[in-house]
C-alpha cells in the first residue's frame, strides 16, 4: 500500500507539506499560489504518466527516443457540472521515423494514469 501524508505548513496557513516515501514538497490553494494546488497536481500526474510511458515504452522496444515534452492544457470552466478537460500535446526528439512516433502515440494513450482517471472505479473513503 502506498501512503501520502499532508499535513498544514504551520498553524492556520493554507500551505501544505506532502509526503510520498522519501520525497517532500508543497501544496497551496491557487488564491495563495505558494506552490502548485491540488487540481495542478493531478494535471501534472497525467503529464507524468504520458512521459514516463513514452520512455519505458521507447527503451522495451529499442526506439532512440532522446527526450519526449508532455504539455496539459485544463479547462475546468464546467467541473461543477461533472466535466474535467484535459488537453494533452506531447514531443517526441530523437531520431525518430514516423511509425516509431505513432506506436509511441499510442503507448501513451495507454498510460496507467489516463486508464485511471477515465475508467477506474476509484473509490475513496474519509475517516477522522
Amino acid at each position: 500500500m502506498n501512503v501520502v501524508d499532508c499535513e498544514s505548513e504551520k498553524p492556520g496557513a493554507s500551505r501544505q507539506v506532502v509526503r510520498v516515501r522519501a520525497h517532500t514538497f508543497a501544496a497551496d490553494l491557487a488564491e495563495f499560489d505558494s506552490a502548485p494546488g491540488a487540481h495542478d497536481y493531478f494535471d501534472a500526474a497525467l503529464a507524468a504518466c504520458k512521459a514516463l510511458t513514452a520512455t519505458w515504452f521507447a527503451r522495451r522496444n529499442g526506439i532512440p527516443l532522446e527526450r519526449v515534452e508532455s504539455h496539459v492544457e485544463r479547462d475546468d470552466s464546467q467541473e461543477r457540472a461533472g466535466v474535467y478537460r484535459l488537453r494533452v500535446r506531447l514531443a517526441f526528439h530523437g531520431p525518430l521515423t514516423d511509425e516509431q512516433r505513432a506506436s509511441l502515440l499510442r503507448a501513451v494513450s495507454h498510460c496507467p494514469v489516463s486508464k485511471l482517471m477515465t475508467t477506474a472505479d476509484v473509490q475513496i473513503e474519509t475517516v477522522s
